[in-house]
Order: structure tokens, then sequence, then C-alpha cells
């Protein structure tokens, strides 16, 4: 083919691609527009995901008449005008391009006054091409409206992620700016219902709180240092909240930075801040952080990714060490171990139930759920009070299938994870944890293939309330979560009545399990792996079956053994880890030397 140079309206909607990934992305660049117009006000409302409808108005100082059609030209702004500005750049947005790039793949209208003016504007553009331009009486401020986004650009249409993950994402986005803005007021509608809204008082704990949930801001801690200027080093500082060790997720996806005002995705950082948690919280388990940290702008270069998430600093080892050091000091003197959980790792044990949001505190915990600081078992993990096993087959019965593993013996338990057992063919080593998990999730799939799931109905109107991004996803998941046995009914806008739960976790708090099953299920990043409703039986059967270290008797590990050599796959857990480690006869004789 012969070589041709590309039309304007093409080359724009290429760039658009970099800028629009997908509905978030409008709604993060218009934010950042309204904050950078001085807006006190910010309301944002979206259809169908943003699909339908995007549209975000502020009171910010508006677009005089004259520019406005300048404002969707590529590379028009008013943030910079030569490259050292860069270096001292105090707005959110410099390139010019999102204006320019979401009018190009969508049907945009502009409403906006600058507030030294009498008379608004009005602008409409579908693809790119300006439609119609009119003067109107509007307040000062600017309102943006998006419609139809993608409707010139079906390959992207097309792979753009479900209405509620893109509300999520939205979701999202807003709370982030919102906590970095706490002097800024702003509201988020989807399909007509209030999602999120802050109060715009410049207090961080308020927007935190309404991010995070109170239950969980309870267990927040003051984060705090400031480092000074010395030898070829960058003053930074850091400040906001971060979890005390009691309180943890299964993923890192709820530390949330910000350099400067401006929310940034750094796995460096990200580091940082679970560094600082080293040896305090379990493997697998990560912290929630809400960290602001300031810099002189000529040590940050903010134009290094096209939607301007990442960053990249000129001495990356300072910003690195005050993080860790600031929350390693917030979280250092709150190192008890776990304790038993109300709602997504919350104490149940605390008597304090008075906070002071500017200056939170976390409720004390108990003792490690293993051992005493003395190396002893506590009491309530002896023997004779351990867990009853024998309770687990109830209203479930044993599995119908013919035996996958020999009829091995109890020998004892090592560590109080491992059940030590001897059969035809050898030794046995059982994760008891991971043996448990697989019983119980082929008898819970059974009764669910069969549509026999057994429900306990509450007897009280008991209520779990989430973050608004948690509230989104149960939304989302009502119905396969009501087929596995959670029915859970709207009461208000982030908390739901709980109507009944699997009949598994009827000596359960039910509470604690579907605040942990929501949190598996929002960590989540594997395609696939079987439908939804398999996937929150495994995170079910996850949280109900016997934790490592906690005892067993003997008739106890005995039973567990049995129902596991009826399973159809005994060897793995529902989730892929090995249930038994196996040493024959013949091994074992070789590592004694007893070999022929």
């Amino acid at each position: 083919m012969p070589i041709h140079i590309l039309s304007e309206k093409l080359i724009a909607q290429i760039a658009a691609g970099e800028v629009v990934e997908r509905p978030t992305s409008v709604v993060k660049e218009l934010l950042e527009n309204a904050l950078d117009a001085g807006a006190k006000t910010i309301h944002i409302s979206t259809q169908d995901g943003g699909r339908k409808l995007i549209r975000v108005s502020d009171d910010g100082m508006g677009i005089s008449a004259d520019e406005v059609e300048l404002a969707f030209a590529r590379h028009a702004t008013s943030k910079l005008s030569k490259l050292e500005d860069l270096e001292q750049l105090q707005t959110l947005g410099f390139r010019g391009e999102a204006l320019a790039s979401i009018a190009s793949v969508s049907r945009l209208m502009m409403t906006t006054r600058h507030y030294n003016e009498n008379i608004g504007t009005q602008i409409r553009i579908e693809g790119g091409t300006i439609t119609q331009k009119m003067a109107v009486g509007v307040p000062n401020g600017t309102v943006v409206t998006v419609e139809n986004l993608f409707y010139n650009t079906p390959a992207r249409l097309k792979f753009l992620k479900s209405e509620n993950t893109e509300k999520r994402h939205i979701v999202a986005v807003v709370t982030n700016y919102a906590i970095a803005y706490p002097q800024v007021k702003f509201i988020l509608e989807q399909d007509g219902r209030e999602i999120f809204r802050s109060i715009g008082n410049g207090q961080l704990a308020d927007v935190v709180v309404r991010a995070v949930g109170l239950e969980t801001f309870k267990h927040m801690l003051d984060v705090y240092a400031e480092d000074p200027a010395q030898d070829d080093r960058p003053p930074v500082r850091v400040w906001g909240y971060a979890s005390a060790p009691d309180l943890s997720r299964a993923d890192r996806g709820n530390i949330t930075l910000f350099v400067n005002g401006r929310w940034i995705q750094d796995a460096k950082l990200t580091y940082a801040v679970v560094q600082a948690y080293h040896t305090l919280l379990m493997t697998g388990r990560y912290p929630i952080a809400v960290l602001m940290v300031e810099i002189p702008p000529h040590e940050v270069d903010v134009n290094v990714h096209p939607t301007k998430a990442e960053v990249r600093f000129r001495d990356p080892n300072a910003v690195f060490s005050t993080i860790q050091r600031a929350v390693r000091m917030a979280v250092i003197g709150k190192a008890n171990a776990p304790d038993i959980r109300l709602r997504g790792g919350i104490s149940s044990t605390s008597t304090d139930t008075t906070w002071n949001l500017g200056n939170p505190r976390p409720r004390t915990s108990e003792l490690p759920l293993n051992m005493t600081d003395t190396g002893q078992y506590p009491k309530k993990y002896a023997p004779d009070e351990a867990f009853d096993l024998s309770d687990i087959p109830e209203g479930l019965g044993l599995p119908k299938n013919p035996r996958t593993l020999p009829m091995l013996r109890v020998v004892g338990q090592v560590g109080a994870m491992y059940i030590v057992a001897e059969g035809p063919a050898g030794m046995y080593l059982i994760d008891q944890h991971a043996a448990h998990e697989r019983i119980l999730y082929e008898q819970y799939m059974a009764r669910f293939s069969s549509q026999e799931i057994a429900v306990q109905h509450a007897l009280s109107g008991q209520t779990i309330t989430f973050s608004p991004s948690e509230a989104s996803l149960v939304m989302d998941k009502l119905d396969a979560l009501k087929a596995v046995g959670f029915e859970l009914e709207p009461f208000g806008n982030h908390t739901f009545v709980i109507r009944s739960v699997p009949a598994i976790l009827a000596d359960k708090d039910p509470v604690t399990v579907i605040a942990g099953v929501i949190d598996d299920l929002q960590a989540d990043k594997q395609p696939g792996m079987g439908k939804i409703e398999e996937k929150l039986i495994r995170f079910v059967c996850r949280h109900v079956a016997v934790k490592a270290g906690q005892i067993l008797n003997h008739q106890q590990m005995q039973d567990l053994i049995r129902q596991l050599e009826f399973t159809r796959n005994p060897h793995t857990c529902p989730h892929g880890r090995p249930t038994l480690l196996h040493l024959s006869g013949d091994q074992l004789a070789r590592e004694f030397g007893r070999g022929g």
C-alpha cells in the first residue's frame, strides 16, 4: 500500500486511545480540569457505567467565550508554555489532550461561563466536529456532558468491561480524588442513585471515613513524617492514614498514594508501605493505606505516562525511605496479632467505642491465635477446647464417592497445622486447612449442583456496611450470592440487611464471613477459574475450614482424614494448593540408609 498522511480526525481518534481507555478515563480527565479550575463543588453523574452518559459539573472559574473552541484543539492548554514549566507544575493537567481526545470519540456538549463574564457559552461536538455554538445564560463554572462514548470506534467499545465493573472503576477514581482534595465537595450519582458524597470541609479524616467506612477507619492510624532537605536529598513530607496490624486485605489494591495531590500508581512506593508491616502481617495479607506525599515539583517528573498515572522521582530512595519510616513508626507500637474479626478484619473484643476522627487509635488486640508471647498455646486453643470437627458433616453427609486414598491411620499433629498419618504405602503429611477446604468444597458443590443448598434464615435484621466500591461489587453479585446461600437486601447507600446465609455458616458470624468473601472477590484477579458461584463457594470454604494453628484431638483428625479419603480430588484444595505430601516406604528406607 502507498504511504499517505493520516487525516487529522483519524489522528485524534488514535491519540484518544492513549488518553481515553474507558469511561473512568473521561471522569478522571474532567475531574482534573475541574480541580485545576478551582472548583469547590464537583458533581458527577453517569449512566450505563459511563457508556451512555458522563456529566461533570463544577463551580470553577469557567472558560471565556473566545477560548471555548480553542479548548478542544489538540495540545491547547493554559497550564504551561515551555518545557521548563514542567519542573514547577502546580496543576493536574498540562498536555492539552484530554478534551480533544474525549470529543473525538463521543457526542459532547460543554456549557461554561467565565466568572468575569456576564454570559456563558454552549458548544456541541460530535466525533471531533463542532456542530453548534451559542451564547447561553448560566452560572459561572463548567458542565461537560459526554454521551455515547466510543460510538464511532466500535472496536474500543467492545473491549469495555461489564457495566458494573465500569461503575466500580468510576467510584474508585472519584473517591480517590475526594481524598486528595478534602476541601472540595464531591458528589457521585450513578443511574440516578447517589453513591458517594464528601463534605468538602478540608478534613482528610472525614473523606477517608466515607471512602473506607467508619468501622474500617476505626482501625486506621495517623501517619506523619517529614525529612528536611540535606546534602543532595530533597525535602519529603508524608502524612495520612494506615491500618493497624489487626486490619488487612487480600491484595495491595487498598494502598492509595498521592504525590503533590496527584493520584499515582507506583509499585516501589506500594512496596515501601508493605515493607513497613514486615513481620506484622501474615503472608498474603496487605494493609490499607491512604498516604499523601509532598515533594518540591522540580523533584518529580510527571510526564512519563499517557494517563499521568505514574511519576518519576529524581531521588526515589528519599521518597521510599520516608514513606516506609512514616508507616513503620505508626504501626510498630500496634504490632499485636489479629483477633476475632467482625468486619473485614475488625476486632470483636474491644470495649472502646469513642473515636476522635482526626486522631484515630486502634482497638486493643489479643495474643496471637496460635501461641502466647511465652511460646505456649493459649488456653482457648487447648486440645479439650479445640474446634469440634464432628460438627462439620451435619446436614451435608459424607461424600458418596468411591475411595480415592488408601485407608489412613492418624499418628499425630505437627505444629498445629499438619496431620501425620500412616498408610499401606508409607507416610502422609496432610495440611489440615487445605484438606478441610477440599472436603467442604465438594460437599458444597454437590448441593449447589442439585440446587439443594440449605440456608439459615436470619431471625433479626443484622446489617453489614461496605465501602462505596465494595457496595457496588455486592450489588453486581447479588444474584450469584443468593444462588450460593447469601441473601442480602439493600438498605441504604452502602448497607445491606442479611436475610440468610448458607447453613454451613450457622455457627459463624455472618458479617465476618461475608466481609471476607467480598474481600476475596475484590482481590480475585484470575480470569476464568469457573463461574462466579464456584468462586464464591471456594471463598466460603476457605473462611469456614479449620485453620492452621488449631489443635485437633485424635478423633477429630481421624474424622477429617476419613472424609478426605472419599473426595474426588484429595490431592489439592479448591485453590490448587496441595493437601498432602506422601513419603513411600522405599523413600523412608533410603533416607535412613536401609536400601538394599
